[in-house]
């Protein structure tokens, strides 16, 4: 038996494989113990929601050695902010016999010991959120969230850190100018108060197209403090400005630093949406963001940010990372930025994971779902599957991503959107779970807002793409965007791995709900695992990549 790990600075995802178990009709799943253990013990069992007869009437958990985990990859998802930098000692234990008998087949287990990452490591800050309104812990945790109190600590519950995002590269800065470009600007829990109190200039180019004012009313809250209103610079010539990042610009106009990321400047950007935020002690990687953002402040036409001779900068080296970057948009008859993700997908060994709001661009997607046909893990989360045949002209690029789309995920659940539960249809036993945010319309709400690809996340040489572009024909050619490559750092893939497995499962699990017996349970044979060892199933190929089999 083997085990591998993948860790973000919130949770530590365990790969395991155990080869034998498809010879055992009595395997019953896995009992993983982690050492030390929660609240002070010396050991604990991980928890499982469900047992053999279903989850306890009091929504409490079995321990993993009384029902065990029937999946290949699970979580400890009892990682707190004071267990960053902390090793723990895991031991993954197959279990056969009956559900009755169980039994752990101690000379079978696999054991690895797992550093939790600290937020800030080799000079790059990664900020992922928990964005998972429609989940059991946050009905748990909030089960009223009426009162502008309650909203508060719900959010910041939701945002998992990020909300200190922003303040604490403010913090970092000590007074020195902040330079940014900014699609929305609205969350007043943390980001403007931040803005109101620094102590140095607070630059921003901020979008202003079409009718999308939403970051006026901050601008003049910014002014109104005394701000001056030259250092704010209206966006107007792009579909839209995207881009969101804040540059730390030290003595003699030296750019030291970058934050940037997919989370809009929102409280509900932070907190409700899943997104990521990094930091980059880089001022090479810095001074280009400090560039563009100048050039934003003219605000050019198109034929000026369209400059295709620049393409991706140079590779440069950031802590244990090679990252280059490119500014959308592109003219009309280039494709550079997304035909790199296009030809890496191409390229990928082992898996492609894609996580995007709402992608359109169907040399992408086909990519992508050939890398399944292939014989890879190819696994996708975005906003919102279809739930019916797209109308529409299907000659259009966003029509034929949703038809795209919707005929994979009809086919195979390697493909799901968030999905979450309606109203009432909750199974037995489980608590209900929330949908909207109050106030929240339902024909705008957004949970999967990342915009990333990972390829081979579990190889020697895994390939991440980022940042703010949705992966569509508008953020190619007619938005302001910014698009990351990292590379050479199994690290940062990792963890776009662990969050992004966090997230597929948990709306997976929510969309099979409506269609499954209302009751969750334990299967009490070994029949739960047949999917795992079928070859050509997504299971099987998760189970061989992630494990390294």
């Amino acid at each position: 038996m083997v085990v591998k790990s993948y860790t973000s600075p919130t949770l530590v995802l365990l790969a395991y494989d155990w080869p034998a178990g498809d010879d055992h009709e009595d395997f019953l799943g896995f009992a993983i113990q982690r050492t030390p253990g929660f609240d002070g013990a010396e050991s604990s069992w991980l928890p499982n929601r469900i047992g053999f007869n279903g989850p306890e009437p009091d929504q409490s958990d079995f321990p993993s050695n009384e029902a065990p985990i029937q999946k290949f990859y699970w979580w400890d998802a009892r990682i707190d902010t004071k267990d960053r930098g902390h090793s723990f000692t895991y031991r993954v234990i197959p279990v056969t016999g009956q559900s009755s008998s169980l039994k752990l087949s101690d000379a079978q287990a696999a054991e690895i010991v797992v550093t939790v990452p600290n937020v800030e490591e080799q000079g790059i800050t990664s900020h992922f959120n928990r964005a998972v309104v429609s989940s059991q812990a946050f009905s748990k945790q909030f089960p009223n969230i009426s009162t502008p109190a309650q909203q508060k600590a719900a959010r910041a519950w939701l945002a998992n850190g990020m909300e200190q995002a922003v303040p604490q590269f403010l913090d970092r800065a000590a007074g020195k100018d902040i330079e940014g470009a900014i699609y929305h600007l609205t969350d007043d829990i943390w980001i403007i108060p931040s803005f109101l109190n620094y102590g140095g200039a607070v630059s921003l180019a901020y979008n202003h197209t079409g009718k999308d004012h939403t970051s006026d009313a901050a601008i003049k809250k910014l002014e109104d403090a005394g701000r001056p209103a030259n250092l704010f610079a209206p966006r107007t010539h792009a579909s839209i400005m995207h881009d969101k990042f804040l540059v730390r610009v030290g003595a003699a106009d030296h750019a030291e630093a970058v934050l940037t990321g997919s989370a809009n400047f929102t409280s509900e950007g932070l907190s409700a949406q899943a997104n990521v935020l990094h930091a980059f002690e880089s001022p090479q990687l810095a001074k280009l963001y400090l560039d563009r953002k100048r050039l934003l402040d003219s605000d050019p036409g198109l034929s000026a940010t369209q400059k295709d001779e620049e393409g991706w900068s140079d590779e440069m080296k950031v802590g244990d990372a090679t990252i280059r970057v490119f500014f959308p948009p592109e003219g009309k008859a280039t494709r550079v930025s997304i035909d790199t993700i296009v030809e890496a997908v191409k390229a990928a060994k082992h898996s492609v994971l894609l996580c995007a709001f709402d992608p359109t661009d169907m040399d992408l997607l086909d990519a992508v779902f050939a890398a399944s046909d292939a014989g890879l893990m190819m696994l996708a989360l975005v906003n919102r599957v279809p739930s019916g045949q797209p109308k529409g002209d299907p000659s259009r690029g966003d029509v034929a991503a949703k038809i795209a789309i919707l005929d994979r995920a009809e086919k195979s659940d390697e493909i799901v959107g968030f999905g979450a539960f309606n109203a009432g249809a909750a199974p037995t036993d489980f608590a209900p779970e929330r949908v909207l945010w109050p106030g929240e319309s339902p024909k705008i709400m957004v949970r999967v807002h990342h915009k990333f690809v990972v390829i081979d996340a579990e190889g020697e040489n895994p390939v991440v793409f980022t940042g703010s572009a949705n992966f569509s024909g508008n953020s190619l050619h007619s938005n302001d965007e910014n698009l990351l490559q990292i590379t050479q750092c199994p690290r940062i893939a990792g963890m776009y791995m662990a969050e992004f497995l966090r997230l597929y499962e948990h709306y997976r699990a929510r969309i099979k709900s409506d269609k499954e017996p209302k009751t969750f349970k334990l299967t009490p044979n070994s029949a739960w695992s047949k999917k795992y060892f079928t070859p050509g199933a997504p299971e099987t190929k998760a189970r061989q990549a992630m494990a390294g089999t």
